[in-house]
């Protein structure tokens, strides 16, 4: 198995993160995003995605693109307890429907952080910065009512009753990462208690802007 990624790529992180929850061992393929955008070269685009998008991940000789596609190709064949995407009609619809929201916060929170953190012109298309971080509110907004309601029937999750699921993994990173982009979280206490919640979980690891809790030695 192998992962074309960028370290500082959200929709990266989510793979790495659920394939260390998973415990599947695999390789990393760095790709030179900024400044290369090697993910733009003719090689990446004919072998692995003609979307020149990132992360692409090849297993038993396939590419699979897309973070979402891939959360969802790995909890299937690789959960066998099905706890990241259980089989339950009406738990994976509203699983679907934060995979969509995930998508969302990377066109919105995730451009917002792309035009503060790298330099102009990174991006292939026009930021308007005020729209995105409009835009990455809004999602941010019906996250934290979601967990608000959750919360107040003792639910910790976004999608499951029981335990996390991918549509936690898939909103996490450009959540947790929004302040990179010039939104602040102050203003939604359900969703810093969630990402508190995600980063507690055991395995999580962290990337740049998120990073894994202190865990005290024993006295």
């Amino acid at each position: 198995m192998r992962l074309f990624d960028y370290e500082l790529s959200g929709n990266c992180y989510k793979v790495r993160l659920l394939l260390h929850m998973l415990g599947r061992t695999h390789e990393r393929h760095a790709i030179d995003f900024h400044p290369g955008r090697e993910h733009k070269a003719a090689w990446f685009l004919e072998r692995h995605n003609p979307l020149g998008q990132l992360p692409v991940l090849e297993d038993d000789g396939v590419s699979i693109r897309d973070a979402q596609a891939i959360l969802v190709y790995l909890a299937s064949r690789y959960d066998a307890g099905g706890r990241w995407y259980p089989d339950d009609a009406l738990v994976r619809a509203q699983i679907q429907a934060w995979l969509a929201a995930a998508d969302e916060l990377t066109r919105t929170a995730g451009a917002a952080r792309l035009h503060e953190v790298l330099p102009h012109g990174v991006l292939n298309y026009p930021c308007d910065l005020a729209a995105c971080r409009t835009g990455a509110r809004a999602v941010l907004r019906l996250l934290d009512d979601h967990l608000a309601e959750r919360h107040s029937l003792g639910l910790r999750w976004l999608a499951s009753s029981a335990a996390p699921t991918i549509a936690d993994i898939a909103c996490f990173p450009y959540a947790a990462l929004a302040p990179e982009g010039g939104i602040r979280l102050d203003e939604f206490p359900a969703l810093r208690a969630w990402i508190a919640d995600v980063r507690a979980l055991p395995g999580f690891i962290g990337m740049g802007g998120i990073m894994a809790p202190v865990v005290s030695a024993a006295a």
